[in-house]
């Protein structure tokens, strides 16, 4: 009985110990997108735009970056004056978000980009040839084609976690070498379940930034075909 208590109180040490060392991004509160944390953060940007006459706490970049990740918010102005810390789930904390500013001109709001897509993606530009171009199983659309991973050196299709439901994702690329990720079966969802009124030709990536606080970033625009699927929308993707 004494052993059997040794035994039992080294495997709980053991436990706490293995949970004390796991890094920041592998901890449960660098992991999630807290609507508190969100909302906090939310309240800084307005604070420090009402204090600096109208300007953003935000990164400069070139305008031709991915809509969704240009604006990242800028903590270095408005902690500690307008937020006591950096959220734990941001990535300047070590968590797997980075905060950016939607929609800038009209009504600044605060959203989530999934870094996990951004690792993958750049994992993947690695593995492309010398001259930037993957080798392509075959083509899903008009200037869109689906990778051949096991000539990239992969034993399986790689894919990211959805920041919108269970399921993984599959990427894309296009015919300059770009990688991206899919999100049919996330927007198929919506469409099904939600029944929103959109119509053909125009990019309904919306349906997720306006349900979600994480943006659909790294992807290519989507429209809706004749049976109100969810398709590329091919004018963004040439």
């Amino acid at each position: 009985m004494k052993k059997r208590s040794i035994i039992s109180l080294l495997l709980i040490t053991t436990l706490l110990l293995s949970g004390c060392m796991f890094p920041d991004s592998e901890r449960a509160e660098s992991q999630r997108p807290y609507e508190d944390q969100l909302n906090s953060v939310q309240v800084a940007v307005e604070q420090f735009q009402e204090a600096s006459g109208g300007l953003l706490p935000i990164k400069t970049r070139d305008q031709s970056v991915d809509q969704y990740i240009k604006y990242p918010i800028d903590f270095k102005q408005i902690v500690p004056a307008y937020l006591s810390e950096i959220p734990p789930n941001a990535y300047e904390n070590g968590g797997l978000f980075q905060y950016v500013i939607m929609d800038v001109e009209e009504n600044p709001t605060v959203k989530l980009v999934d870094l996990r897509s951004a690792e993958k993606i750049r994992d993947l530009n690695v593995k492309l040839g010398v001259n930037g171009y993957g080798p392509i199983a075959e083509q899903i659309d008009e200037n869109i084609y689906k990778l051949d991973y096991k000539l990239m050196g992969y034993d399986d299709e790689q894919t990211v976690p959805s920041p919108y439901s269970e399921v993984n994702l599959p990427l894309v690329a296009t015919g300059d070498g770009s990688i991206y990720i899919d999100y049919s079966i996330d927007l198929n969802r919506i469409l099904q379940e939600d029944k929103p009124n959109v119509k053909p030709g125009e990019d309904i990536r919306y349906l997720l930034v306006d349900k979600y606080p994480v943006v659909p970033a790294y992807s290519l625009p989507y429209t809706v075909n004749e049976n109100n699927e969810p398709e590329f929308l091919n004018k963004a993707a040439k």
